[in-house]
């Protein structure tokens, strides 16, 4: 059974970092593109940062754009989000997604989802 689990979530001080994980069971991830996705309360799932299978690819949301920075371990089985200079604005439910062919960031295209690992950003 294709499962991704998301870890690395927590409370953090603006200014500071945050390296969120999100491993696979089930399936081999080097044949996925990983999407990153985040819902704060009251808004919609959005796309925050997408990596190709080779990990050669990698798009981000304007709004991390120079803060966030996506890679892979394939050998690991497992995708990674660096997070820096975090704002109380990035706080949210963070969310790994994996598809088939080429990077999204519309979430109707993940097929698989994690559970969700929550960021919070406050002094």
């Amino acid at each position: 059974q294709l499962q991704l689990v998301e870890s690395g979530g927590g409370l953090v001080q603006p200014g500071g970092s945050l390296r969120l994980s999100c491993a696979a069971s089930g399936f081999t991830l080097d044949y996925k593109v990983i999407g990153w996705f985040r819902q704060a309360p009251g808004k919609e799932r959005e796309g925050v940062s997408c990596i190709s299978r080779s990990g050669v690819s990698t798009n981000y949301a304007d709004s991390v754009k120079g803060r966030f920075t996506i890679s892979r371990d394939n050998a690991k089985n497992t995708v990674y989000l660096q997070m820096n200079s975090l704002k109380p604005e990035d706080t949210a439910v963070y969310y790994c997604a994996a598809k088939d062919g080429y990077c999204s960031a519309y979430v109707s295209t993940f097929r698989s989802w994690g559970q969700g690992t929550q960021v919070t950003v406050s002094s």
